[in-house]
């Protein structure tokens, strides 16, 4: 019983502990330029012990696929959202199934944070 109600406590706090990432099923759209695709997302930061995310694009047995955006690193602010555009060739698109933002932890002795939240969002 203590450890039903030690995991639910714990599940609770990483639901509020995360940040979220839309869309949920991004379309890739023309981009201006020949043989490349781009989408827009958008990523909300809900957490004040992360400032920093990191963009991946990522394939079905989740091998990492070459993208463009302008940062691969993005800094957010806590409760800020921010929208950018990620640029992959045509010849990567039937490859790509994911894109995802992955937090990216400080490394002092001060954080207290010992979870990590990756969010994905999947091409169809």
């Amino acid at each position: 019983m203590r450890g039903s109600i030690g995991l639910c406590l714990l599940l609770f706090s990483g639901a509020v502990l995360s940040h979220e990432m839309t869309p949920t099923y991004p379309k890739w759209e023309i981009s201006g330029v020949d043989d490349v695709k781009k989408t827009t997302m958008r990523l909300w930061n809900s957490r004040e012990d992360v400032r920093y995310y990191e963009i991946g694009v990522f394939s079905d047995d989740w091998k990492p696929i070459p993208f463009v955006t302008a940062y691969r690193i993005i800094p957010l602010d806590y409760l800020k959202e921010v929208k950018f555009d990620v640029y992959i060739t045509e010849n990567n698109i039937k490859r790509a199934r994911y894109i995802c933002s992955l937090s990216k932890l400080r490394s002092s002795s001060e954080s207290q944070t010992l979870l990590a939240t990756r969010i994905c969002s999947k091409f169809k």
